[in-house]
């Protein structure tokens, strides 16, 4: 049985270049101040979180545990949406998502879905360090682009594009099992998992990843 613990807050919407919106020691209190319980991290913004030092260092993940613990906070998990987002996209979104990526791999899909996946892996690690087993992702999109059945869809791509995705994301899949971490896809319009049925699809061509779970993250989950 789960224990609901109290409110949590996604830090994305709020962080900013000024304080005291710019690093997690100043947005921490008034976050709790608001009363809220737990902060869910955006793992790609530096300004609060830097996601390569707590994917190599416990004693950074320690630091931010305590950081928090201070001001009456946790961390529910942490997000990487805009990554998990990079994973697997269809070429016709590709300077879209380019804005998600270091401009240094801007029109570079190829290098830029490989640091997508680096991203995932240390996500993965640096969620093992703080001792979280959620962690909130978006599955990309490969197939999005057949959400409307106009122009007919030739017989078996969908069913092509879930093998694909799920190939894909089979190596995160395996670490995050290796790791005790849970990914949570969030239900979301855009993706390749924007309902009960896509993410029944997904689960399937993953033949029931042992990852552990899989995880809808909003608006229910379901064990795998």
């Amino acid at each position: 049985m789960k224990t609901i613990k109290g409110p949590g807050i996604f830090l994305a919407q709020f962080a900013d270049d000024k304080s005291p919106f710019n690093s997690l020691d100043e947005i921490g209190p008034g976050a709790s101040g608001l009363g809220f319980k737990a902060v869910q991290i955006p793992s790609w913004d530096s300004r609060l979180f830097n996601l390569e030092t707590a994917a190599e260092s416990q004693a950074y993940c320690d630091e931010i545990k305590g950081v928090l613990k201070e001001q009456g906070l946790e961390i529910s998990e942490l997000s990487t949406h805009l990554q998990g987002q990079l994973v697997a996209s269809h070429p016709a979104y590709d300077l879209m998502f380019d804005v998600f990526a270091p401009e240094n791999l801007h029109g570079n899909v190829k290098e830029r879905t490989k640091w997508a996946v680096d991203q995932m892996m240390n996500a993965i690690n640096a969620s093992n360090h703080l001792g979280i087993e959620p962690m909130a992702s978006f599955s990309g999109a490969l197939l999005f682009h057949t959400f409307y059945p106009w122009p007919q869809r030739p017989p078996g791509l969908v069913e092509e594009g879930f093998k694909e995705l799920a190939k894909i994301w089979k190596p995160i899949l395996d670490h995050a099992d290796s790791k005790g971490v849970d990914i949570c896809y969030e239900i979301h319009p855009g993706e390749d998992l924007h309902d009960g049925v896509t993410f029944e699809r997904f689960l399937e061509a993953t033949n029931n990843h042992s990852l552990s779970l899989i995880h809808i993250s909003e608006p229910t989950r379901r064990r795998g």
